[in-house]
């Protein structure tokens, strides 16, 4: 089994995956959180994660998870449909 940061390195950029990175210092006493995403950039030291909400660099140092995902599921219809605007 290959390493969370070896998983990065090979990975096609464009690949969607869950990366889970260690916090430092955070008020909340949480450790870890993740980020799910697109791989966009990735250097020696660090990688750029297309998530939902923006952009996500994240060191390398800092992951201690990661792992390729399948694409999001596609949007449901609303329960209601919506009235007619004619």
């Amino acid at each position: 089994m290959s390493s969370p940061v070896e998983f990065i390195q090979s990975a096609a950029l464009g690949t969607r995956m869950t990366v889970r990175r260690r916090l430092h210092a955070d008020p909340s006493g949480a450790r870890f959180t993740d980020a799910v995403g697109y791989l966009r950039e990735r250097s020696a030291t660090e990688i750029t994660v297309e998530a939902r909400h923006g952009l996500v660099t994240i060191a390398m140092a800092e992951v201690t998870a990661a792992k390729a995902v399948p694409p999001p599921p596609a949007r449901r219809a609303p329960k209601h449909p919506l009235p007619n605007s004619e």
